[in-house]
């Protein structure tokens, strides 16, 4: 039994290196990216808090179509293609713009609600969407389309692989003895110490990498987040979430005519604030990236402390007709789980304990990855010297 125990240990032990050495560079990337975007929120808030804000007014502010069509009349913005609209008349509106014809995104704008006035810029977005785009996508061309994402879905894989074969690794003799588990011997030098810290930080880190890496995978591969939907949530919701979306271009091959004008935010806007009222924090307007007509709208309570507890509204934006609700009060756990798989990843569902949590986790991934290249280097010379051992024992020698 116990020399089973050694091969499969061994077995695994050569599993752990050689998954170790392929990812140890790409995991690094990948978990630095991710702390850098920890607290991207704030950071953004505190840089641009000159620009978010504007003097309350007695007027009424502007109507989303009527600031849209301030903004760009005097100047070539870009196509716009949502609008951030606050409860609060001290908030600036947020403006995003489509993709033009290079496929590149024009920087977003802070506008005062009252008169379409340009407030600026946020200073940080463009470094914080390359960042995003590296640790999602590697800056692979295509980006959720192309073969990043699957790569750093491997990588996920990969590092489970690592996680679950090291745990095994280090399985200590007193299992029951929290000492041998969390406490690193930093009196120890060279290999010893490299495997110390290898073992017990990673013991640390272990249930963090596992959330980042099981929620993370959601953005890799389809065939999982299908499973999770199809888990969690009840069966109606499983079966429209998994419905398969029609490309644009098979839509128009369909017989699906294009609108002959644009369509605006207004009749939306108007519906949503006849069903909302004034319980929202803030609402964001997003235009059919197709031909369709429904602007999607999600809500934000003012009680909201998440991103993603929102709901979200789809309304027709010809009629006005109200397509949609679906509010984050009547998901199920299973549902609200799903909602806040970006939360989860990130460590906010657990307040900014949990982001700094999460944020530390990730910056120490290059120390696995230095400590593990150290490991397999030093059992590489330990074996090298019994070689020549061997060969002086042979006949003839």
């Amino acid at each position: 039994m116990r020399e089973c125990w050694r091969a499969i240990k061994a077995v695994l032990l050569q599993v752990h290196s050689v998954a170790g050495l392929l990812l140890a560079l790409l995991l690094a990337v990948i978990a630095l990216t991710g702390a850098i975007m920890s607290f991207e929120d704030e950071i953004g808030d505190y840089l641009n808090s000159g620009i978010m804000q504007v003097a309350p007014r007695q007027a009424p502010a502007l109507l989303p179509d009527e600031l849209v069509a301030r903004l760009t009349a005097g100047q070539d913005v870009g196509k716009v293609s949502a609008v951030t609209l606050a409860s609060d008349p001290s908030v600036a509106v947020h403006v995003r713009f489509a993709r033009d014809e290079q496929g590149a995104r024009p920087s977003s704008l802070y506008v005062d609600p009252y008169d379409a006035r340009v407030l600026g810029a946020p200073r940080g977005e463009e470094f914080f969407a390359t960042v995003r785009k590296l640790h999602r996508w590697l800056l692979i061309s295509g980006d959720a389309k192309g073969w990043g994402r699957q790569i750093t879905g491997v990588a996920a894989l990969g590092l489970i692989v690592m996680l679950v074969s090291g745990l095994v690794l280090r399985w200590p003799r007193r299992s029951g003895s929290a000492k041998m588990w969390l406490k690193p011997n930093l009196g120890l030098s060279g290999r010893g110490l490299h495997r110390s810290l290898h073992a017990v930080i990673g013991t640390w880190v272990l249930p963090v990498y596992l959330v980042m890496t099981l929620t993370g995978l959601w953005y890799s591969f389809d065939w999982y987040k299908d499973g999770v939907v199809w888990l969690l949530s009840r069966p109606q919701i499983a079966a429209a979430k998994m419905q398969p979306k029609m490309p644009t271009k098979a839509s128009r091959a369909a017989g699906v005519s294009e609108t002959a004008a644009p369509i605006g935010f207004d009749p939306a806007w108007a519906a949503f604030l006849h069903e909302e009222g004034s319980r929202f924090s803030k609402a964001l307007l997003t235009l059919p990236a197709g031909s369709g007509t429904v602007i999607r709208i999600r809500s934000w309570g003012k009680d909201s402390t998440l991103d993603t507890t929102r709901d979200e509204f789809r309304i027709d934006a010809v009629t006005g007709q109200l397509v949609s609700a679906e509010r984050y009060a009547d998901k199920t756990l299973g549902e609200k789980i799903i909602a806040n798989v970006l939360d989860i990843h990130r460590g906010a569902f657990l307040g900014w304990p949990g982001k700094l949590a999460f944020m530390l986790a990730a910056a120490l991934m290059p120390l696995f990855s230095v400590t593990g290249v150290l490991l397999y280097l030093s059992r590489r010379r330990l074996r090298r010297p019994a070689q020549p051992r061997l060969g002086r024992l042979m006949p003839g020698e």
